[in-house]
């Protein structure tokens, strides 16, 4: 069998270029307002494909196999497609083995945002009849974050304030539209050197709205007009120029469903930073800090606002001082 030979794609860096002058122009034009947001939603996603989770013998007739081990496949990996026929779930990998009837079969497969094809050789297994090759797979992921902001008059929302990737760094698509309200039960304290994370529960009779885009500025889609807006505050938005070094505040919920106001510290704010990091800020709240050490996953996305506007969202947290992290300008979200 052949192992896998990966090789890197190239991509377009003037389409970053193009997006920070859109962003220009949303602003030249800005006088929606919004709702603050802060509730925790709860989102299925995809890897736009098959994850191996674990690999495995198959039991054939003749003994055992490990057809995915033999051709290169490693835990991480995400199979895109079958002899050039995109895979999206685990039928669609399940019927393309079949079709194969024991024959060899083309994988593409992602690793680590690369791209490589190999040849495997799917093994009747004896038990079954089923063609496999030994692996353990998903294909959707459940993930929580914070919504950021609900425009008032589309009902557009915007959450996370980042990409979303798995834990091989491969970007993930929307697997289902839903996006429920989470509730969160339980926070596992950030401490220096790992970050803490939200414990959350999806209440499925409780969808906030449909998802309709994941990009490298978060996730996108529209609100359920349904939705008590009352206990939400509304705001203007401002841009990155208007935002200074001092107090400010962010809407997160660590507890519950309900979300509450911290006060932070903005520490440093860069204009020019392209990997939505345009702010570095310091949680000063001490409720904050004993309920969860600082910032924790989960929060992505928690709204921040200065002199009563809404300037951006928390994306990350500084490994070595989880009381501190990044945040990204809101009109590069508005801009999307």
């Amino acid at each position: 069998m052949r192992k896998l030979k990966f090789f890197l794609a190239a991509f377009l860096s003037a389409l970053l270029l193009l997006g920070g002058g859109a962003h220009l122009n949303v602003w030249a034009e800005e006088t929606d307002k919004y709702y603050i947001g802060g509730m925790t939603a709860g989102f299925m996603l995809s890897a736009e494909g098959t994850e191996i989770i674990g690999l495995s013998e198959v039991a054939a007739e003749d003994g055992l196999h490990r057809p995915a081990e033999d051709a290169g496949i490693r835990i991480g990996d995400t199979i895109v497609a079958v002899d050039d026929i995109r895979i999206k779930t685990i039928g669609d990998l399940n019927a393309a083995l079949e079709r194969s009837g024991g024959k060899p079969v083309k994988l593409t497969v992602k690793r680590r945002g690369e791209t490589a094809e190999t040849e495997i050789l799917p093994v009747k297994e004896k038990k079954s009849g089923k063609y496999k090759i030994g692996v353990l797979i998903r294909d959707t992921l459940a993930g929580i974050g914070t919504v950021t902001f609900v425009n008032q008059k589309t009902y557009r929302f915007g959450a996370l304030g980042h990409d979303v990737c798995d834990d091989n760094k491969n970007s993930l698509g929307i697997a289902e539209s839903k996006v429920y309200l989470c509730s969160v039960i339980g926070v596992n304290k950030g401490v220096r050197g790992k970050a803490g994370e939200l414990r959350g529960l999806f209440l499925n009779d409780s969808a906030l709205g449909k998802a309709e885009k994941v990009c490298s500025t978060g996730l996108y889609g529209t609100f359920d007009k349904k939705y008590d807006f009352s206990h939400c505050e509304s705001v203007e938005a401002a841009p990155l120029s208007a935002a200074t070094i001092g107090k400010a505040v962010i809407y997160s919920t660590v507890d519950g469903c309900c979300p509450q106001q911290y006060e932070i510290n903005i520490v440093k704010v860069d204009e020019d930073n392209r990997e939505n990091k345009n702010f570095v800020i310091k949680v000063t709240d001490p409720r904050l800090i004993e309920e969860t050490g600082g910032i924790v996953q989960g929060m992505s996305g928690s709204p921040i606002v200065q002199n009563g506007k809404l300037i951006g969202a928390v994306t990350h947290v500084f490994l070595n001082d989880p009381t501190r992290g990044y945040g990204i300008g809101i009109e590069k979200m508005i801009g999307e």
